[in-house]
């Protein structure tokens, strides 16, 4: 069985795609800040598909805490086929000069610096078998920035960078890198925005039918199918109202 390493899996993207891959038979370990809704998708996966699943809690942004806890894994769960760099938020959506310095700094800390270190905590034994898929979830707000994006456009343009030279700097070893970008997609993300607030975050999705998260679960597993002489680059994915990161029909 092929293992998979899913970051931010106890919510949205996260949880739906961990429910997809152990549909398709896959190992999973899955990694998020709170233990309790870890333990309880692993018992809810062993339970549901029969796959052997390993929790790690921890934050992406503290880089002793990833290097640490990828360090101590068992030899039999350090052979990780597929990586996906999941975890990440926005918070915020205020004009620059609005913005809140601790919001941007939160935001370039998990996601793009914890991409960076659970990757570089992982790699080396996808170099050692010369082999691995690394799938960093971006967003179109690293594509085209929006008004009152600032921060976070930053991080998922930097994000998306990030990617294009791992795909670059990975060749050699044979490994693959896909960058994913979702628009509007309605999980616990815009409450997380909106920093609570149901009632704005509602209001994001009104008047048209926006993504879910199983819907890039899909997409996310359909990047894993191909030959493996294919590397699917780089993918954006938004419901059929939205063109991009500002063109929206409701």
């Amino acid at each position: 069985m092929k293992t998979a390493f899913i970051t931010g899996a106890t919510s949205g993207f996260g949880k739906a795609m961990a429910e997809k891959f152990a549909a398709n038979n896959y190992n999973l370990i899955i990694t998020g800040r709170r233990a309790d809704r870890l333990e309880n998708l692993k018992h809810e996966l062993i339970a549901k598909f029969n796959v052997q699943v390993h929790p790690l809690v921890f934050d992406v942004r503290d880089r002793e805490a990833v290097f640490s806890a990828i360090e101590q894994l068992p030899v039999s769960w350090k052979t990780v086929d597929i990586l996906i760099n999941n975890a990440g938020l926005a918070l915020g959506r205020d004009l620059f000069e609005d913005a809140d310095l601790n919001d941007w700094e939160t935001m370039m800390d998990t996601n793009v610096k914890g991409v960076m270190y659970v990757t570089k905590a992982l790699l080396p034994y996808m170099i050692e078998r010369k082999q691995g898929h690394i799938i960093n979830i971006g967003s179109i707000a690293g594509k085209e920035v929006y008004e009152r994006g600032n921060g976070y456009c930053a991080s998922k343009y930097a994000l998306d960078a990030l990617s294009q030279s791992m795909r670059v700097d990975l060749l050699k070893h044979k490994i693959k890198v896909t960058a994913i970008h979702p628009g509007a997609a309605e999980t616990e993300f815009s409450t997380v925005r909106f920093k609570g607030n149901t009632a704005a975050a509602d209001k994001m999705y009104e008047g048209y039918q926006p993504l879910t998260a199983t819907d890039v679960a899909e997409v996310v597993y359909f990047t894993t199918t191909v030959p493996p002489h294919v590397c699917i680059n780089d993918l954006n994915v938004t419901c059929l109202a939205q063109a991009n990161s500002f063109y929206l029909h409701k």
